[in-house]
């Protein structure tokens, strides 16, 4: 959010509100390559990343749509250079402190999946206070998926479905789609309808586990646009 975010940005004529994604879904890809091609450091990305996902937010806010989820963090990114992690941790920690005041006044309601208990004690510190302040909020939900993947999002429903049948609270034929989709951490969102990644790649890079179904259901509705 910015500043002048109270400035609502009108639909634009050729699009059609009732046709609109509930749910828009974000990989932040590319960032310390846009950077690399200005000539500036990767750190210098990941800031413009930031300002650009904020535009989209107000963007996706002002249009109606209900939801966006960014893939912020991947379990694969703390493969990247310290320095270039312990910048990302500290940018997003800063980022939250300072937009905290204006989710509230703008209703956004705003979340965090992912292995969250990896994270610095700091930036927890911060991730459960924004969900606590906004949790109430009727607006938007802005999802941060921050040391996340997909596949690790799969295991870690398996095994907490295991365990409750190992302990007898389940039976083996009680198990669902629908009660696989409530161990997930994307329980309780509606699936996205458009994913786009910021690169211009077309990989879904371990991104939502509902999303390895994506290109299976194209036909249904689903797409997958790069920018």
């Amino acid at each position: 959010m910015t500043a002048n975010s109270t400035v609502l940005q009108e639909l634009p004529a050729d699009l059609v509100q009732e046709r609109l994604p509930r749910h828009v879904a974000v990989i932040m890809d590319g960032n310390g390559r846009w950077a690399k091609q200005r000539g500036m450091p990767r750190v210098m990305g990941h800031r413009r990343g930031v300002d650009v996902l904020k535009d989209l937010l107000r963007c996706c806010r002002d249009w109606g749509i209900e939801a966006l989820t960014a893939y912020a963090f991947s379990t694969e990114n703390w493969g990247r250079p310290l320095e270039e992690v312990e910048f990302l941790m500290t940018l997003f920690e800063r980022v939250l402190r300072q937009e905290l005041r204006e989710m509230i006044q703008e209703d956004v309601r705003i979340r965090f999946v992912g292995n969250l208990h990896a994270l610095p004690n700091s930036l927890r510190e911060e991730i459960e206070r924004s969900v606590a302040a906004t949790e109430n909020n009727q607006g938007i939900q802005f999802t941060v998926a921050t040391n996340y993947g997909g596949r690790q999002e799969i295991v870690q429903a398996c095994r907490a479905i295991a365990t409750k049948v190992e302990q007898g609270l389940l039976q083996p034929d009680q198990i669902d789609e629908a009660l696989f989709e409530r161990h997930l951490y994307t329980t309780g969102s509606c699936d996205p309808d458009l994913l786009i990644r910021t690169s211009g790649e077309m990989r879904i890079s371990n991104f939502f586990a509902v999303a390895n179904g994506l290109f299976r259901n194209l036909r249904d509705g689903y797409s997958l646009a790069r920018f």
